[in-house]
């Protein structure tokens, strides 16, 4: 007997504990054949994750996961991460069986197909029920990391009554392999996240191969050095593995339950190899894992009495959502309106007018500070105002300015603040703050030098393609952060970021223009911000600050004097060098206009005359910033020049090396009397 029928005899009468009619084995079978149904009629993606984590999925759905079909919003419901994301007809095969009203088995059949809800791997906001975008390995973790903190913060502020919910996530080996798994579970287990529970499906196989080909680590001894609870369980025998979900939820620790399963549970020939895992088992095997299973039923088709016993699983937690409505009905009216101001992701009226006190201030007091303290400012403008408001940095608070007085830290068990010490942990910060915006609740922000950007960008690509609000505050942003050196100026990373779509990267001027982009980013729902800020000081060079120009994306900092000749197009420090060159320029009669453009995208969504009344249709363009110009023709063409980095830079204090790399206002002249 093979180890697949082994195990069946153990699992075939298990019994459910919340839908009678149906064994267990029956309930996991209809998630295992849904699963490779889909996969065969698509020709392409991966059934094995799915076939052999079916059983410990069905126990989790139908006795522990606290979630509504019905009110899949509801804000108390556990959250469930898939972040094997791979194995995205797990996920898809619960939603449909539970009964999620837009997960139809027409979705299913259209698995991976253009238009459907059902993509190769899961995506936010195609689905009720799809908590967040996974795919790439070990994200979805980071992501429940997030979740599990947004759900400690606001357990903090409005209590339990309200908020009380686990975050669990299935994770496989290659999960467990990314270097992502290590800063999030060492973040997890210093915060003591005791509501969340991490499955690990602990197959042993990859794409290559089995795992021995390149991993030996003990995942269970790792997880416990972390400060995890750890436990092992056959991942077939769901007594076993509901024994450990009910001891994980005990605990204050995060919990990690290592599932031995077989990969391609049920597949008589492929079972427990790589053959189950990135491709479709073919007829032949799909008929041979029919008739091991037990199934005969027709692709695509579960039998009235399976799906009926799924669905009263599915409804089992609307009398607990009821009963949450209910308490929060009963909640005074500041607690309750705030509660679902919040949750909403709304904001309060008068959010912005500290940032509007800002703006006063800096334009009566002009004065030159780097635009890292700005933010900071700017952050001590909001912070009164939005107490959803989450910072945090990767151990370069002092560097980033991203702490302010308001501000307590979040710790250990202690969760009533509203500042996080991620650590050097770049990847599981930019993961994590994606798990708390998907919460809802809280509106992340995080800091570290914008050359580590390269650190957090799997993160950042996946804010932007989910749409969440948020905030990456990225300081040291170009050479002037200066004796560093080249190992932390960045100089590709502006081009790198500001090429991934729905990504807002601002880089502001002075104070008056970060507290503008401050604002844009708090205000846009459905975009995340990077805010490029330097170390070095800039003179204060805005005189009005009645309207958000930065809004606008790009805007006439200083007009021409007369009839205008050369437009000088500049971002953040090197606005002011296009000042001063403006004013070289006028002492030899050629007339500048200086414009500002603090974030392209927004600039590139504004209607073409206003962009052709900022860029001036027939003047000659100088673009200047001191990074690389990939990306500068889309605002120089045809035949403007470009004044800033060709390479990398270099050890010194910054005035030299605006010197040495002819960053410069005479620079900026030069490359004009060029041209003209």
């Amino acid at each position: 007997m093979d180890a697949a029928s082994s195990i069946s005899a153990k699992t075939s009468e298990s019994p459910t504990g919340a839908s009678p009619g149906a064994s267990h084995s029956e309930l996991a079978t209809a998630i295992r054949a849904l699963s490779m149904d889909a996969v065969e009629a698509a020709k392409s993606g991966h059934p094995g994750m799915p076939m052999g984590m079916a059983d410990v999925a069905t126990v989790l759905f139908t006795r522990f996961l606290k979630f509504d079909p019905a009110r899949p919003d509801w804000p108390d419901r556990d959250r469930f991460v898939l972040s094997a994301g791979h194995g995205s007809m797990l996920l898809y095969s619960l939603l449909y069986l539970t009964g999620y009203a837009d997960m139809t088995i027409d979705e299913l059949r259209n698995f991976r197909q253009l238009g459907s809800r059902t993509a190769g791997h899961p995506e936010y906001g195609h689905a009720s029920g799809i908590e967040t975008t996974t795919g790439p390995l070990g994200q979805g973790l980071g992501n429940a990391v997030g979740m599990a903190l947004a759900e400690r913060v606001l357990a903090a502020r409005f209590g339990d009554k309200l908020v009380n919910h686990h975050t669990y996530a299935i994770a496989g080996d290659g999960c467990l392999m990314e270097g992502i798994s290590h800063e999030a579970a060492s973040l997890a287990g210093h915060l003591r996240l005791g509501k969340l529970i991490v499955l690990f499906d602990d197959n042993g196989i990859s794409i290559d191969g089995p795992t021995s080909l390149s991993v030996s680590d003990d995942q269970q001894a790792r997880f416990a050095a972390y400060g995890w609870h750890v436990q092992a369980v056959d991942g077939h025998d769901p007594e076993a593995i509901a024994a450990a979900i009910a001891a994980a939820q005990e605990t204050e620790q995060p919990s990690l339950i290592a599932c031995k399963t077989i990969i391609g549970y049920g597949a008589p020939t492929k079972a427990g190899s790589a053959k189950t895992h990135g491709a479709a088992l073919g007829a032949a095997e799909i008929a041979g894992a029919r008739e091991k299973l037990g199934w005969p039923y027709a692709p695509f088709v579960v039998p009235d009495e399976i799906l009926g016993a799924w669905r009263r699983a599915g409804s089992r937690g609307a009398p607990a959502a009821t009963a949450w409505e209910k308490r929060l009905a009963e909640c005074d009216g500041k607690t309750r309106s705030e509660f679902k101001r919040r949750i909403a992701g709304e904001l309060p009226k008068n959010w912005t007018e500290g940032l509007a006190a800002l703006k006063r201030t800096a334009i009566a007091e002009a004065p030159e500070i780097a635009t890292r303290v700005a933010s900071q400012r700017a952050i001590e403008a909001l912070v009164p105002y939005l107490p959803e408001l989450v910072g945090g940095s990767a151990d370069l608070t002092g560097s980033n300015n991203t702490l302010v007085s308001d501000q307590i830290a979040i710790g250990p068990g202690m969760f009533a603040g509203s500042y996080v010490y991620y650590g050097v942990r770049e990847h599981a910060m930019a993961a994590a703050m994606n798990g708390l915006a998907l919460h809802g609740g809280v509106i992340p922000y995080g800091g570290t030098f914008l050359v580590f950007t390269d650190y957090c960008r799997p993160s950042i690509r996946l804010s932007a393609l989910m749409g969440q609000r948020v905030i990456y505050v990225m300081t040291h942003d170009s050479i002037g952060l200066g004796e560093d050196g080249p190992t932390h100026q960045p100089v590709e990373h502006l081009a790198a970021l500001r090429a991934i779509p729905n990504l807002n990267v601002f880089r502001p001027a002075d104070l008056v223009e970060t507290a503008e982009c401050w604002e844009v980013a708090i205000a846009t729902r459905d975009r995340p911000s990077v805010l490029a800020l330097t170390r070095q000081a800039v003179p204060s060079l805005r005189r009005d600050g009645s309207e958000n120009l930065s809004a606008y994306g790009g805007y006439i900092m200083a007009p021409a004097d007369n009839a205008r000749q050369v437009t000088l197009i500049a971002s953040g420090s090197e606005v002011a060098i296009a000042m001063a060159a403006q004013t070289l320029l006028a002492a030899d009669g050629i007339a500048a206009a200086v414009v500002s453009l603090p974030c392209w995208k927004l600039f590139q969504a504004q209607p073409a005359h206003y962009r052709d009344e900022v860029l001036g249709p027939g003047s000659l363009r100088v673009g200047i910033e001191a990074a690389g110009a990939f990306g500068w023709d889309t605002w120089l063409a045809p035949d403007g020049a470009f004044v800033g980095m060709s390479g990398f830079g270099a050890s010194a204090p910054a005035e030299s090396l605006y010197e040495h790399f002819k960053i410069t206002p005479q620079a900026v002249v030069d490359a004009v009397k060029a041209r003209l």
